[in-house]
């Protein structure tokens, strides 16, 4: 068994595996090992981007095959109130809420997360009249920006301000801000915030906290209620596993349901859609931030991956998490690479970003695409980040070791600079 372990919030996580046989005692000790047959892995691949499309679950096909040849095909209309389509984002917020420390009644599965996130950057601004500041990070996923220079314009009068990271929130934290947007997870370099803390910074200066929680969703725990966050929103389709494009979420705490109002005004967020009223009137809770009908094949196959989730200890996640991500990067590093992601624990969540050290930025796309025809599937993203999801349920020690033996081969061996590898895909 690999020697010095540590401990991570009650959890002995080994920091020193030395042998591929150490990583199979690993995973025949691991707790989560029975996981990874729920999903439908390719032999031979080993799969680091589950942060970007989380794999298969197998029992997935089934569910969405029943869906469309015996609810929608034999039953029709009917099964809009036989199959639950209808209450299916309430439905599964409720049971999303678990992994997103949220109590019942706070979460609805719909739209994406773009759409989300205008939804609840409005509602927060119109929470806090006289305030005409969103604040964002400049390193934060795209749509994140877009979305919120967005509202900007179509609310009028609104600033959007950026910061570099949040520890210059203490600075452009004025009166006049209505609303932070950051990303729990940074996309880019697995930086993980102190959600408590920062939510409680915003709460100490009167603005509103709005997370964005599409690469820390069921890749650790998180804590909605108990950190006081006001709004979030994240995606189905990464570690959730619902499929690629699957249907998004949006959270919106307890306390403010009641009279909290979103821009977009949709049929499926009326207090009584069947009564065909000529007047919008929110729905009470949850329902108030749905708008259009909702996609009910790809809720389906969001549900189907949640019966998996349904059986997973997020401590145990985590610790696995935590120490598969130390043994890629500790083997990377030997290889000659540059971690980007934060080493210590609590701030990071579950990828590693690494860097090339010399040459070109762009040569870790080359060196990307060389590992995946080894079947050592990660991704790039620009300018110079070559990214690795490790997730948990199906991932084994064996395979991080293994990827790692690929990595250091392909650095020494640099098939890389063929230029089959150097032309970029639309995808990257």
């Amino acid at each position: 068994m690999p020697s010095r372990p540590t401990l991570f919030r009650g959890t002995l996580i080994p920091m020193t595996v030395l042998s591929r046989a150490e990583c199979a005692a690993l995973d025949a000790a691991d707790p989560l090992a029975d996981l990874r047959a729920e999903f439908a892995l390719p032999d031979g691949v080993i799969y680091l981007d589950g942060n970007s499309l989380g794999a298969l679950p197998r029992r997935t096909s089934e569910r969405v095959r029943d869906t469309i040849e015996r609810q929608w095909g034999e039953r029709l209309i009917r099964s809009w109130n036989e199959a639950g389509w209808w209450d299916l984002p309430t439905t599964l917020g409720d049971r999303l809420a678990r992994l997103l420390g949220a109590a019942p009644g706070q979460v609805a599965v719909c739209d994406s997360t773009s759409v989300n996130l205008f939804k609840v950057l409005t509602a927060a601004l119109r929470m806090r009249p006289g305030r005409t500041a969103v604040v964002a990070e400049s390193g934060s996923f795209p749509t994140d920006l877009y979305i919120a220079e967005g509202v900007a314009g179509a609310v009028g009068g609104v600033d959007r301000r950026l910061v570099s990271d949040a520890s210059e929130l203490p600075g452009a934290l004025g009166d006049d801000v209505a609303v932070v947007l950051l990303n729990h997870v940074d996309y880019r370099t697995g930086r993980l915030h102190d959600m408590a803390a920062v939510t409680r910074l915003i709460h100490d200066h009167g603005a509103l906290a709005v997370w964005d929680l599409c690469h820390s969703a069921g890749a650790l725990p998180i804590e909605l209620d108990a950190c006081g966050v006001d709004f979030a929103v994240g995606c189905g389709y990464k570690y959730l596993n619902g499929g690629p494009g699957a249907p998004a979420f949006v959270y919106a705490a307890a306390r403010h349901l009641g009279a909290v109002e979103q821009p977009l005004s949709g049929w499926w967020g009326h207090a009584e859609p069947f009564a065909f009223e000529t007047g919008y009137a929110p729905a009470p809770g949850i329902r108030r931030f749905l708008t259009g009908s909702q996609p009910i094949i790809g809720g389906t196959a969001l549900a189907a991956s949640l019966d998996v989730w349904d059986r997973v200890d997020m401590t145990a996640l985590r610790a696995k998490s935590l120490a598969l991500t130390d043994l890629f990067m500790r083997r990377a590093e030997q290889a000659g690479l540059d971690t980007v992601t934060p080493r210590e624990p609590e701030r990071r969540g579950s990828q590693v970003a690494l860097r090339v050290r010399t040459g070109d930025p762009g040569d870790g796309y080359a060196i990307v695409q060389a590992l995946i025809d080894r079947d050592v599937i990660g991704d790039f993203r620009a300018p110079d980040i070559m990214r690795f999801g490790f997730t948990p349920l199906y991932l084994r020690y064996v395979d991080v070791w293994d990827a790692a033996d690929a990595l250091t081969d392909v650095l020494t061996t640099e098939p890389w600079k063929d230029d089959r590898y150097t032309t970029r895909n639309p995808i990257t």
